[in-house]
């Protein structure tokens, strides 16, 4: 069991978030001589620690679980705590820029500390909806972690041909995710609008459009609310709707959007958005100002959190990036 990291007063980077953009950042940062400080609440907040196999991580041919990669990430940090702390669990709980740089308080055993770095790196991801059923989210994560029930079609798309797919979701994009699905040839699609009126809110010609696009692909509309779920022991998604009706598939698909895109840090700092709610970065991952589209200098964000395809190479490839760029051209 490694002891607790020193904190410095200062690093060259400070990066907040842990998962796999994070951990990388840290690691990039000490291979170029760099010191790094990792603010990270811990691996069971990355959106991959849950999954039980990955097939689109490179060296993996036969897969990886998102937890067994978090912690050889983990292992690559902690052999260069010569430069780079990690420090978990910690809470941020503030940035500022600062005449130095940037300043981030945290909450680390049970104490406030404040750390200043020379640039800071954003890497807090997003977080997923999760379908809730009598006002909790629990009773679907058995079947969410025995891949019964997936959240990206990137990652996971490639598994469901050949099988019945209940998607989750009530508006466009869950209808529009359901039109994915039908690329990876399921022997059936339909939607689970979990009690929710199809397109609710939406301009009605769009809603028409919509429902007959799905008609055009058989996909059904079932707006039943969920009551619960069963058949896990059969490795099957079943679902119970509230009128006593029932219906059964291979797999489920959550086509909710995003719980959290942890916004406040970068809105804070001026950043600049996309319609989509993602922090806007140029080629280098450097954020973007909201007011004038320059680089804020000094800031970075990479991961699931800025604009771009939410895949875990891609977030080593955000991180790399980074690091380089200051590296190179910043510090």
């Amino acid at each position: 069991m490694p002891g607790f990291p020193k904190l410095q007063p200062s690093y060259d980077l400070v990066v907040v978030g842990g998962g796999h953009a994070g951990l990388q950042a840290g690691l990039k940062a000490a291979l170029l001589e760099y010191s790094a400080a990792i603010i990270d609440r811990g691996p069971k907040y990355s959106r991959s620690y849950y999954a039980p196999k990955m097939d689109n991580i490179p060296g993996f041919p036969a897969g990886i679980s998102g937890h067994q990669l978090l912690d050889l990430q983990i292992q690559a940090v902690r052999a260069v705590d010569r430069l780079t702390g990690y420090f978990t669990p910690a809470q941020a709980e503030k940035v500022a820029r600062v005449p130095e740089g940037y300043e981030v308080t945290f909450d680390w055993l049970k104490q406030t500390h404040v750390v200043r770095g020379r640039a800071l790196v954003l890497a807090m991801g997003v977080v997923d909806r999760i379908p809730e059923v009598g006002g909790k989210i629990e009773p679907i994560f058995p079947w969410a972690n025995q891949a019964l029930v997936d959240f990206c079609i990137l990652c996971d798309g490639h598994e469901l041909e050949g099988k019945t797919v209940g998607v989750i979701g009530h508006d466009a994009f869950a209808a529009r995710t359901a039109l994915d699905v039908e690329h990876f040839h399921p022997t059936s699609v339909a939607l689970l609008t979990h009690g929710r009126p199809a397109f609710d809110g939406l301009p009605p010609a769009e809603a028409e459009a919509l429902r007959g696009e799905l008609a055009g692909h058989s996909i059904p509309i079932l707006e039943g609310e969920m009551a619960g779920f069963d058949e896990l022991r059969e490795k099957r998604f079943g679902v119970r709707f509230s009128d006593g009706s029932h219906a059964s598939f291979d797999r489920g698909f959550s086509a909710l959007g995003w719980w959290e895109m942890h916004q406040a840090f970068p809105r804070g700092l001026g950043c600049r958005f996309d319609p989509d709610g993602y922090v806007v970065t140029d080629e280098d991952c450097r954020a973007l100002d909201a007011a004038t589209g320059a680089p804020i200098p000094g800031l970075y964000c990479v991961g699931d959190q800025r604009n771009g395809w939410n895949q875990i190479p891609e977030a080593w490839a955000t991180a790399e990036r980074a690091v380089i760029h200051a590296y190179a051209e910043y510090l």
